[in-house]
């Protein structure tokens, strides 16, 4: 009959062994996340080509979801934010600068913007949970896409549209810690300091 300490050994083997093998899923993860129906980059730049400069309203815009009242992702600009963002062009010759600017320009207090900006990131920490745990080696996987979305406007009428980001968000970011929990000694400041 085996002994208490062989069946002690016995499952200390098999916790070990479920411990060990399922570590990498204790790592932790985060997510970044404006809410927004765009569900992908490609969503968003289908939704936001049916806005036209000179063809679409301010309350067109709003009907599509772009109410910054009611979604986080929108942010108004007045005239000199605007402004901001076009100083280039009042260094250049008016006939080429593009049209939606040049009438913004001339509009001063009529011309306002709205600024959408949608981002959605996961970040996931992988590796090994022990090195990472004890803060030896820590291996960060981000993946996701971001839109950026500029929509300028002459009172209610939409002149200049201008939409960028990125479609694709892969990234890698390691940090090692060669002295591992120790690493951090040096940076905790002293008392009193």
């Amino acid at each position: 009959m085996p002994s208490a300490s062989t069946h002690w050994r016995a499952w200390s083997l098999v916790v070990a062994a479920l411990v060990l093998s399922g570590c990498a899923s204790l790592l932790p993860g985060s997510r970044t996340e404006v809410v927004s129906a765009w569900g992908s980059y490609d969503d968003a730049l289908q939704s936001l080509a049916i806005i036209t400069p000179y063809g679409t309203t301010r309350a067109q815009v709003h009907g599509m979801g772009l109410d910054p009242r009611v979604n986080p992702a929108v942010t108004v600009l007045h005239f000199g934010d605007v402004l901001q963002r076009f100083a280039a062009a009042t260094l250049i010759r008016p006939e080429d600068v593009d049209r939606g600017i040049r009438d913004c320009l001339h509009a001063g207090q009529h011309c306002t913007g709205y600024s959408i900006s949608v981002k959605k990131i996961a970040r996931q920490r992988v590796g090994s949970f022990w090195l990472d745990s004890l803060n030896f080696k820590r291996e960060t996987v981000s993946t996701g896409w971001s839109v950026d979305a500029l929509l300028v406007f002459v009172d209610d009428r939409l002149v200049y549209e201008l939409v960028g980001g990125h479609p694709t968000i892969n990234e890698v970011e390691v940090k090692r810690n060669p002295l591992g929990p120790l690493q951090a000694w040096g940076e905790v400041p002293l008392p009193g300091l």
